[in-house]
């Protein structure tokens, strides 16, 4: 009788060669070395089957880790798929108020842009409309004096004062 376990095989060959022996020796020696071997067989069956069954307990808790940490990724993948889904509506409204301020940085670029050149002519008129009231002031103080007898008191600094306190009788716009 060989065995093919791997724990004790040579001890079974020894043993069923020695029953062999035996046998031929005498019955009651054979009978008691059969009892023996039969002992150790299923000494090594229930060896076996305990074997089989811690290494399925193995396997199942294995299964289970394995089903516990598919569970938990699941888990951490709605997580990370709800946030990634509020980060990507964060976006789209960074994305839409930055279009809304671009924009209203153009206008108000353009603004001052018109503006600037609106107080460029104002200034190019004001002081265009300040040298030709002065002139016009010499000019008429001057003229004044020498044919009229009556504005002869009549100077440049009343014009003057004349032209500061209504200065949109004199405006002359250009642009």
């Amino acid at each position: 009788m060989a065995s093919s376990s791997g724990s004790g095989s040579t001890g079974s060959l020894s043993a069923a060669a020695a029953a062999a022996a035996a046998a031929a020796a005498g019955g009651a020696e054979g009978e008691e070395l059969r009892a023996l071997m039969e002992q150790r067989r299923a000494k090594r069956m229930l060896s076996n089957r305990e074997s089989a069954r811690r290494s399925r307990m193995r396997k199942q808790r294995h299964l289970d880790d394995l089903a516990a940490q598919a569970a938990h990724l699941r888990r951490e993948n709605a997580h990370v798929s709800a946030a990634l889904g509020i980060t990507a509506r964060g976006l789209l409204a960074v994305d839409a108020e930055n279009a809304v301020l671009r924009t209203q940085a153009a206008e108000l670029s353009a603004r001052l842009g018109s503006l600037q050149d609106i107080i460029a002519c104002m200034n190019a008129t004001a002081s265009t409309n300040t040298a030709t009231a002065a002139a016009v002031a010499l000019t008429v103080a001057a003229a004044a004096a020498a044919t009229d007898p009556l504005l002869g008191g009549f100077d440049g600094a009343s014009f003057d004062d004349m032209f500061r306190s209504s200065p949109e009788m004199f405006m002359f716009q250009p642009c």
